[in-house]
Protein backbone atom coordinates (compact mmCIF):
# COMPACT_ATOMS: atom_id res chain seq x y z
CA UNK A 1 0.00 0.00 0.00
CA UNK A 2 1.34 3.68 -1.04
CA UNK A 3 0.48 6.70 1.50
CA UNK A 4 -0.20 10.02 0.47
CA UNK A 5 -1.17 13.06 2.80
CA UNK A 6 -4.29 15.13 2.30
CA UNK A 7 -5.03 19.00 2.69
CA UNK A 8 -1.61 20.60 2.38
CA UNK A 9 -3.63 23.76 0.70
CA UNK A 10 -6.01 24.00 3.49
CA UNK A 11 -6.75 24.04 7.73
CA UNK A 12 -3.54 24.65 9.36
CA UNK A 13 -1.58 23.54 6.04
CA UNK A 14 -2.67 27.21 4.27
CA UNK A 15 -0.09 28.53 5.93
CA UNK A 16 2.48 28.12 3.48
CA UNK A 17 5.57 27.16 6.56
CA UNK A 18 3.64 24.97 7.47
CA UNK A 19 2.63 23.42 4.51
CA UNK A 20 6.25 22.89 3.54
CA UNK A 21 6.87 21.09 6.97
CA UNK A 22 4.24 18.60 6.22
CA UNK A 23 5.11 17.83 2.74
CA UNK A 24 8.68 17.40 3.51
CA UNK A 25 8.29 15.25 6.57
CA UNK A 26 5.64 13.32 4.28
CA UNK A 27 8.31 13.29 1.73
CA UNK A 28 11.09 11.75 4.36
CA UNK A 29 8.93 9.37 5.85
CA UNK A 30 7.62 7.71 2.12
CA UNK A 31 4.70 8.58 1.14
CA UNK A 32 4.28 9.18 -2.28
CA UNK A 33 1.79 12.00 -2.87
CA UNK A 34 0.47 15.23 -1.10
CA UNK A 35 -2.71 16.14 -2.07
CA UNK A 36 -4.81 19.27 -2.42
CA UNK A 37 -8.69 20.11 -1.95
CA UNK A 38 -10.62 22.93 -4.31
CA UNK A 39 -13.63 24.53 -3.26
CA UNK A 40 -12.97 28.71 -5.17
CA UNK A 41 -15.95 29.52 -2.08
CA UNK A 42 -18.14 28.19 0.22
CA UNK A 43 -21.69 28.70 1.75
CA UNK A 44 -22.33 31.01 4.27
CA UNK A 45 -23.60 30.18 6.94
CA UNK A 46 -22.82 26.40 6.03
CA UNK A 47 -25.53 24.18 5.00
CA UNK A 48 -25.97 20.95 3.06
CA UNK A 49 -24.17 19.65 0.73
CA UNK A 50 -20.85 22.14 2.09
CA UNK A 51 -18.18 20.25 3.82
CA UNK A 52 -16.55 22.86 4.83
CA UNK A 53 -17.31 25.63 7.42
CA UNK A 54 -16.71 29.28 5.08
CA UNK A 55 -13.64 30.44 6.95
CA UNK A 56 -12.18 27.59 6.67
CA UNK A 57 -8.60 28.76 4.86
CA UNK A 58 -8.12 27.10 1.27
CA UNK A 59 -5.12 28.23 -0.90
CA UNK A 60 -5.51 27.58 -4.86
CA UNK A 61 -4.24 23.92 -5.52
CA UNK A 62 -1.97 25.44 -8.36
CA UNK A 63 -0.48 28.04 -6.56
CA UNK A 64 0.05 25.82 -2.94
CA UNK A 65 1.23 22.92 -5.16
CA UNK A 66 3.67 25.41 -7.01
CA UNK A 67 5.24 26.32 -3.67
CA UNK A 68 5.35 22.94 -2.20
CA UNK A 69 7.14 21.80 -5.34
CA UNK A 70 9.71 24.50 -4.84
CA UNK A 71 10.94 22.71 -1.00
CA UNK A 72 10.56 19.32 -2.16
CA UNK A 73 12.28 16.98 -5.20
CA UNK A 74 10.40 13.74 -5.35
CA UNK A 75 6.98 13.63 -4.06
CA UNK A 76 3.92 13.91 -6.53
CA UNK A 77 1.78 17.20 -6.12
CA UNK A 78 -2.08 15.94 -6.65
CA UNK A 79 -5.27 18.28 -6.87
CA UNK A 80 -7.79 15.95 -5.16
CA UNK A 81 -9.93 17.42 -7.03
CA UNK A 82 -9.83 20.47 -8.96
CA UNK A 83 -13.47 21.09 -9.98
CA UNK A 84 -13.23 21.26 -13.61
CA UNK A 85 -16.69 22.77 -14.85
CA UNK A 86 -16.09 26.13 -12.52
CA UNK A 87 -12.72 27.08 -14.89
CA UNK A 88 -11.92 28.30 -17.98
CA UNK A 89 -10.13 25.22 -19.72
CA UNK A 90 -7.17 27.26 -21.51
CA UNK A 91 -6.41 29.21 -18.89
CA UNK A 92 -6.31 26.04 -16.33
CA UNK A 93 -4.28 24.46 -19.22
CA UNK A 94 -1.82 26.42 -18.77
CA UNK A 95 -1.73 26.71 -14.94
CA UNK A 96 -1.46 23.30 -14.52
CA UNK A 97 1.28 22.98 -17.62
CA UNK A 98 3.71 25.82 -15.61
CA UNK A 99 2.92 23.84 -12.68
CA UNK A 100 4.50 20.24 -13.86
CA UNK A 101 7.17 22.41 -15.56
CA UNK A 102 8.28 23.78 -12.07
CA UNK A 103 7.44 20.62 -10.62
CA UNK A 104 9.80 19.12 -12.70
CA UNK A 105 7.00 16.48 -14.33
CA UNK A 106 5.41 16.29 -10.29
CA UNK A 107 1.88 16.95 -11.29
CA UNK A 108 -1.29 14.26 -10.43
CA UNK A 109 -4.41 16.15 -12.52
CA UNK A 110 -7.16 15.36 -10.38
CA UNK A 111 -10.89 17.04 -11.50
CA UNK A 112 -14.21 16.12 -11.45
CA UNK A 113 -17.53 18.04 -12.03
CA UNK A 114 -18.38 18.68 -8.74
CA UNK A 115 -21.51 18.79 -6.19
CA UNK A 116 -21.73 22.23 -4.60
CA UNK A 117 -25.01 23.73 -6.45
CA UNK A 118 -23.99 27.06 -4.13
CA UNK A 119 -20.83 27.48 -5.42
CA UNK A 120 -22.02 27.12 -8.87
CA UNK A 121 -24.44 29.88 -8.23
CA UNK A 122 -21.94 32.27 -7.04
CA UNK A 123 -19.52 31.70 -9.80
CA UNK A 124 -22.31 32.41 -12.26
CA UNK A 125 -21.74 28.79 -13.78
CA UNK A 126 -24.44 26.37 -14.90
CA UNK A 127 -24.98 23.19 -12.63
CA UNK A 128 -27.17 20.87 -14.47
CA UNK A 129 -24.84 20.64 -17.58
CA UNK A 130 -21.35 20.63 -15.20
CA UNK A 131 -20.72 16.81 -16.57
CA UNK A 132 -20.79 17.58 -19.94
CA UNK A 133 -19.27 20.44 -19.48
CA UNK A 134 -16.49 18.59 -17.81
CA UNK A 135 -15.62 16.06 -20.03
CA UNK A 136 -15.60 18.85 -23.00
CA UNK A 137 -13.80 21.42 -20.65
CA UNK A 138 -10.78 17.84 -20.08
CA UNK A 139 -11.21 17.44 -24.35
CA UNK A 140 -9.87 21.13 -24.79
CA UNK A 141 -7.10 20.98 -22.13
CA UNK A 142 -6.29 17.80 -23.35
CA UNK A 143 -5.90 19.21 -26.99
CA UNK A 144 -3.78 22.56 -26.46
CA UNK A 145 -1.49 19.77 -23.87
CA UNK A 146 -1.12 17.17 -26.72
CA UNK A 147 -1.49 18.63 -30.12
CA UNK A 148 0.94 20.12 -32.13
CA UNK A 149 -1.84 22.63 -33.64
CA UNK A 150 -4.53 22.63 -31.08
CA UNK A 151 -8.16 23.29 -33.04
CA UNK A 152 -11.21 22.45 -30.89
CA UNK A 153 -14.97 22.63 -31.51
CA UNK A 154 -17.36 21.68 -28.78
CA UNK A 155 -20.65 23.17 -27.01
CA UNK A 156 -18.95 25.75 -24.70
CA UNK A 157 -15.65 25.98 -25.75
CA UNK A 158 -14.23 26.54 -29.47
CA UNK A 159 -10.93 27.95 -30.36
CA UNK A 160 -8.06 27.40 -33.72
CA UNK A 161 -5.47 29.03 -34.44
CA UNK A 162 -3.67 29.49 -31.04
CA UNK A 163 -1.10 27.87 -29.53
CA UNK A 164 0.50 27.83 -25.73
CA UNK A 165 3.78 26.99 -24.49
CA UNK A 166 5.12 25.33 -22.35
CA UNK A 167 3.93 22.26 -22.63
CA UNK A 168 3.64 20.05 -19.55
CA UNK A 169 6.94 18.22 -18.92
CA UNK A 170 5.04 14.14 -18.78
CA UNK A 171 3.98 13.53 -22.22
CA UNK A 172 1.32 13.22 -23.46
CA UNK A 173 -0.21 14.85 -20.07
CA UNK A 174 0.28 14.48 -16.31
CA UNK A 175 -1.27 11.68 -15.24
CA UNK A 176 -5.63 11.80 -14.98
CA UNK A 177 -7.62 10.91 -11.43
CA UNK A 178 -11.58 11.37 -11.56
CA UNK A 179 -13.44 11.62 -8.39
CA UNK A 180 -16.75 11.50 -7.44
CA UNK A 181 -19.33 8.15 -6.50
CA UNK A 182 -21.91 8.89 -9.30
CA UNK A 183 -22.49 6.56 -12.34
CA UNK A 184 -21.55 9.03 -14.60
CA UNK A 185 -18.04 10.01 -12.50
CA UNK A 186 -17.44 5.86 -12.81
CA UNK A 187 -17.98 5.81 -16.44
CA UNK A 188 -15.73 9.05 -16.90
CA UNK A 189 -13.13 7.04 -14.57
CA UNK A 190 -13.04 4.13 -17.22
CA UNK A 191 -12.64 6.09 -20.37
CA UNK A 192 -10.76 8.76 -19.26
CA UNK A 193 -8.82 8.23 -16.56
CA UNK A 194 -5.49 6.44 -15.25
CA UNK A 195 -7.08 6.50 -11.85
CA UNK A 196 -9.72 6.99 -9.31
CA UNK A 197 -9.76 9.11 -6.08
CA UNK A 198 -12.69 8.51 -3.13
CA UNK A 199 -12.61 10.71 -0.56
CA UNK A 200 -13.62 10.19 2.94
CA UNK A 201 -14.81 6.54 2.39
CA UNK A 202 -14.95 3.59 5.12
CA UNK A 203 -13.81 0.40 2.99
CA UNK A 204 -18.27 -0.83 2.89
CA UNK A 205 -17.93 2.75 1.03
CA UNK A 206 -15.38 1.52 -1.17
CA UNK A 207 -16.81 -1.83 -2.29
CA UNK A 208 -19.90 -0.07 -3.27
CA UNK A 209 -17.87 2.37 -5.51
CA UNK A 210 -15.83 -0.51 -6.92
CA UNK A 211 -19.04 -2.13 -8.06
CA UNK A 212 -20.30 1.03 -9.72
CA UNK A 213 -16.48 0.97 -11.35
CA UNK A 214 -17.03 -2.43 -12.62
CA UNK A 215 -20.79 -1.93 -13.25
CA UNK A 216 -19.04 1.18 -16.01
CA UNK A 217 -16.88 -0.75 -17.26
CA UNK A 218 -19.41 -3.03 -19.19
CA UNK A 219 -20.56 0.24 -20.42
CA UNK A 220 -18.00 2.12 -21.95
CA UNK A 221 -14.53 0.95 -23.00
CA UNK A 222 -11.56 1.43 -21.35
CA UNK A 223 -8.50 2.77 -24.40
CA UNK A 224 -5.67 -0.02 -24.01
CA UNK A 225 -3.35 3.40 -23.50
CA UNK A 226 -4.17 3.78 -20.15
CA UNK A 227 -3.84 0.63 -18.50
CA UNK A 228 -5.11 -0.46 -15.11
CA UNK A 229 -6.85 1.85 -13.17
CA UNK A 230 -5.55 2.97 -10.04
CA UNK A 231 -7.58 3.20 -7.05
CA UNK A 232 -6.85 5.78 -4.53
CA UNK A 233 -9.02 6.42 -1.21
CA UNK A 234 -9.10 8.74 1.55
CA UNK A 235 -10.20 7.26 4.41
CA UNK A 236 -12.34 8.68 7.31
CA UNK A 237 -10.44 11.50 9.16
CA UNK A 238 -7.36 9.85 11.43
CA UNK A 239 -4.94 6.83 11.82
CA UNK A 240 -5.96 3.22 10.38
CA UNK A 241 -4.88 0.01 11.97
CA UNK A 242 -3.24 -2.74 9.70
CA UNK A 243 -6.46 -4.71 9.59
CA UNK A 244 -8.30 -1.58 7.44
CA UNK A 245 -5.21 -1.48 5.71
CA UNK A 246 -5.64 -4.82 4.36
CA UNK A 247 -9.11 -4.60 3.67
CA UNK A 248 -8.78 -1.73 1.38
CA UNK A 249 -6.21 -3.68 -0.47
CA UNK A 250 -8.34 -6.46 -0.92
CA UNK A 251 -10.33 -3.97 -2.67
CA UNK A 252 -7.67 -3.19 -5.08
CA UNK A 253 -6.84 0.59 -3.21
CA UNK A 254 -3.35 1.05 -4.05
CA UNK A 255 -3.14 4.49 -2.13
CA UNK A 256 -4.26 5.74 0.75
CA UNK A 257 -4.43 9.49 0.86
CA UNK A 258 -4.30 10.13 5.17
CA UNK A 259 -6.88 12.73 6.19
CA UNK A 260 -5.22 14.13 9.99
CA UNK A 261 -7.68 15.08 12.67
CA UNK A 262 -5.31 17.40 13.95
CA UNK A 263 -5.41 21.01 13.66
CA UNK A 264 -1.65 22.15 14.14
CA UNK A 265 1.28 21.43 12.07
CA UNK A 266 2.67 19.58 14.80
CA UNK A 267 0.90 17.15 15.13
CA UNK A 268 0.06 16.42 11.60
CA UNK A 269 3.77 15.56 11.51
CA UNK A 270 3.75 13.63 14.12
CA UNK A 271 0.32 11.93 12.76
CA UNK A 272 2.60 11.32 9.00
CA UNK A 273 5.33 9.73 11.09
CA UNK A 274 3.11 7.97 13.13
CA UNK A 275 1.84 6.35 9.78
CA UNK A 276 4.75 5.59 8.61
CA UNK A 277 6.06 3.87 11.43
CA UNK A 278 3.14 1.69 11.31
CA UNK A 279 2.17 1.18 7.67
CA UNK A 280 5.72 1.81 5.90
CA UNK A 281 8.20 0.08 8.20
Amino acid sequence: MKFGLFGINNGALADPDSAVRAARAAETAGFDSVWTGEHVVLPDPQEPPSPAPPRMPMLDPAVALAYIAAHTSTIALATGIIILPQRNPLVLAKELASLDVVSKGRLWFGYAAGYLHQEFAALGIPFDDRGARCDEYLDAMLEVWDSDSPTFAGETVCFSGIDAHPRPVQRPHPRLIVGGRSAPAFRRTVRRANGWYGFALSPEAVATCVAGLERAATDVDRPAELGELELTVTPPPGPVDADTVDRYRQLGVARLVMLPRANDVESIIQFVNETAETHLG
